[in-house]
């Protein structure tokens, strides 16, 4: 099972350059997502394999951690190193942190 972290490790691993997915939908993400966030919709994950990075950690983020825990599962069955935000980006907004509304990268 995948590990959970909390918004402020996320926060410092945005500062620190590390590759986050949002894995919500697309009116959801819209709506305001974590900065530098990518969007990739939980059941399309399987499709974009080929774009995650295999050598580095990735952080995967949604509305409060369910959908989040589902794809860092499924991406570790895939071999890959990756981490759940506890709480999601309800947790984010409710801490006070930046939240953008730029389109996915």
């Amino acid at each position: 099972m995948a590990q959970e972290v909390t918004v402020d490790q996320l926060d410092q691993a945005i500062a620190a350059g590390e590759y986050v997915i949002d894995v919500r939908e697309s009116f959801e993400f819209e709506d305001g997502h974590v900065p530098q966030a990518k969007h990739i919709p939980l059941n399309s994950i399987p499709d974009n394999l080929a774009e995650l990075p295999k050598d580095k950690k990735i952080w995967i983020i949604c509305a409060s951690g369910g959908r989040s825990m589902t794809a860092a599962n499924y991406l570790e069955q895939q071999g890959m190193d990756c981490v759940s935000v506890a709480g999601g980006t309800s947790a984010w907004i409710g801490s006070g942190k930046t939240v953008s509304f730029e389109p996915s990268i």
